[in-house]
């Protein structure tokens, strides 16, 4: 049985289902190298800041920021599989490196017909970089609604 040191208060980044991140269709994220987490099948192309936190790293393409929380844990918000190769078609961003969010912020726009145009799949991946396990107790669809994750 595992013992997790912390609740995190989280918000849905975006509009969907939550799924475990094992089934991605993509080794480097369902195969937890790149951090734990889950995945969420979006249904809008809206990605919200899911806590307070101070944002690392937005990728040129758009499709993928880094954020630390206020209590130090790293989330990594990564937007599709393969959408590095749309070299940011499609994605309109509405932060910068060093910008301080709040829980609800918008961070990015995507244009989810496009991706489904293009045969991308347009799974979200939320992953914890610093942490060695993350257990999400719920699969909201509601965007900004909270859902509780156990992070150790």
């Amino acid at each position: 049985m595992a013992f997790f040191k912390k609740k995190a208060k989280f918000i849905m980044p975006c509009e969907g289902e939550i799924i475990d991140l094992a089934s991605v269709n993509d080794a480097v994220f369902s195969s937890g190298t790149m951090g734990p987490g889950f995945a969420i099948t979006p249904i809008k192309g809206i990605l919200y800041a899911p806590a307070n936190a101070s944002i690392d790293a937005i990728f040129p393409t758009k499709h993928a920021i880094g954020m630390t929380l206020q209590d130090g844990v790293e989330v990594l918000l990564h937007i599709g599989i393969d959408t590095v190769n749309l070299k940011g078609e499609g994605f309109s961003s509405y932060v910068h490196n060093g910008s301080k969010v709040k829980q609800g912020d918008k961070l990015v726009e995507f244009d989810l017909p496009f991706l489904l145009s293009k045969d991308i799949d347009p799974t979200i991946m939320v992953l914890f970089t610093n942490k060695k396990q993350v257990e999400v107790q719920n699969n909201s669809y509601n965007e900004k609604s909270e859902i509780n994750i156990n992070i150790q």
